[in-house]
Formats: structure tokens, sequence, C-alpha cells
């Protein structure tokens, strides 16, 4: 069965990283936005972020706000923030497949890859 999931970690803290943002786009007909969730207390969303239902083969696009979560933890990165919204652009190819995409960030880097 299909779906769409994510895992957030804050590697600055070792820690999961609870209440960022994520926005979720479909790039399938121009750049839409399906839908916004938070992070929990795991670092991960509560519900999938497409689920066997809503999943498609195409283009996405999760954007995780990544500045607002660092200025929350009063890290001291400047007045702008060398990271503020991270992008990243994959691909679904079989719907009926698990796609998980986590990302592991700091103030200064990221990191994401096609986990399981």
């Amino acid at each position: 069965m299909g779906q769409l999931t994510s895992h957030v970690l804050d590697t600055t803290h070792g820690t999961p990283a609870a209440g960022v943002k994520i926005d979720l786009y479909s790039l399938a007909q121009g750049r839409v936005q399906i839908k916004s969730l938070v992070t929990n207390a795991d670092g991960r969303c509560d519900q999938s972020m497409l689920n066997a239902d809503e999943i498609k083969s195409g283009q996405w696009e999760l954007v995780f706000h990544v500045g607002d979560y660092f200025a929350g933890k009063n890290i001291a990165a400047g007045d702008i923030p060398f990271l503020d919204e991270v992008p990243v652009r994959f691909g679904i190819d079989d719907s009926d497949v698990h796609y998980h995409v986590p990302l592991l960030v700091s103030p200064w880097s990221y990191t994401t890859y096609r986990g399981s």
C-alpha cells in the first residue's frame, strides 16, 4: 500500500525536530500545494503526507520550514538565516510503494535520502 512519510532530525541538538512546518506540493500541473503539516515530538507527522488514496506517480516537492524552527530554538544564526526553507523535489514512480523522505538538518546544512 503506497504512502508518503517524512522524519525530521535536528543534528545540532541530536533530537527529533518537533514543530517543523512541512508543505507538500504536486508538480504535475504547475506547482500546487496539497497540504501543510507540522512534525510532532518524534519529528514525524501524525498522519501520512499522502495515503494510499492520495498518492500518485509524478513529481512532488516538500518544503521544510527550518528557519522558523531554529529561530524558535534561539540558535544564533545571524539576522538572515543561512537555511530558511529547504525544498526537496523528488519523483514517485510506483504509487503502490511506501516513499519516505527524511531530513537531517542543522542551521547550516541538510541531508536527505529515500528512506524505508
